[in-house]
């Protein structure tokens, strides 16, 4: 069977996403899922999302990680499956879909899409770090030496401590310098991404939180370029979450499975 998949990134975080609205794609198929992510011997990605349809909403996300595991909400994914959608022509410009951790609004000005993510209405001091949920769960640690910081072995460190070890965690490093700076570790990918959208989040929440920004409206550079996340905070609950930025297609092609 011949399937058909679209490229995109956001930011640098990438993602085959395919349009599923006939339910043919084997979502049980972690090993198909896991190689098609793989860089050197597959598509590569940092995960795969299916479109489906909704009985409620303009349409479904379902997300996998690279390890071909469904997982939990993902900020860039959901960005770039808006942009794939308007270029069905299931959507025009704003939106409400179905993810994992609820239903999302979204819209499209000019060449930003901007998501509106979940309430986050815990927020933990955890050691020198900051732990929340913004979809994801996410760990957030200030840094002086983000260039040089090894991501990826500091990431595991952190992600496998006994506290996180058993849902894992999201690591994100953060340094404020002349600008907010996060590198992010992600479980299920294992490694550094170039971006990630429920991280960015985390850390503008986090930064605000523990009064190191006032701004409700922050930009954060990643390794893939510029988002930005605008908030209000009523009482101890951040809410009216929008993170924006770029989403962009690479290549359409197909695959035999």
């Amino acid at each position: 069977m011949t399937i058909e998949f679209y490229k995109y990134q956001g930011t640098g975080n990438d993602f085959i996403i395919i349009d599923d609205r006939k339910n043919i794609f084997n979502t049980n198929d972690n090993d198909l899922i896991s190689a098609l992510c793989e860089r050197r011997f597959g598509i590569g990605s940092d995960g795969l999302i299916l479109l489906r349809e909704h009985d409620n909403f303009d349409f479904e996300m379902i997300y996998f990680n690279s390890d071909g595991l469904q997982s939990s909400m993902c900020g860039n994914g959901g960005r770039c499956i808006v942009s794939f959608a308007k270029i069905l022509g299931i959507i025009g410009n704003e939106t409400t879909f179905m993810a994992i951790d609820g239903a999302h609004k979204a819209k499209i000005v000019d060449d930003d899409i901007c998501l509106k993510m979940k309430d986050v209405k815990k927020i933990e001091i955890i050691g020198n770090g900051v732990f929340l949920d913004t979809g994801s769960p996410h760990y957030v640690k200030l840094v002086d030496n983000l260039k040089s910081l090894n991501v990826k072995q500091e990431g595991y460190r952190l992600r496998n401590q006994d506290i996180f070890k058993k849902e894992g965690v999201n690591v994100n490093f953060v340094m404020n310098a002349d600008e907010l700076e996060v590198r992010t570790y992600e479980r299920g990918v294992e490694t550094e991404t170039f971006s990630c959208g429920t991280g960015v989040v985390a850390t503008a929440i986090a930064m605000h939180y523990t009064n190191i920004i006032k701004d409700d409206s922050i930009y954060i550079k990643t390794r893939g370029g510029m988002l930005s996340v605008d908030f209000e905070k009523f009482n101890d609950c951040y809410q009216n979450i929008w993170l924006t930025g770029s989403a962009n297609l690479v290549y359409v092609g197909e695959f035999e499975c």
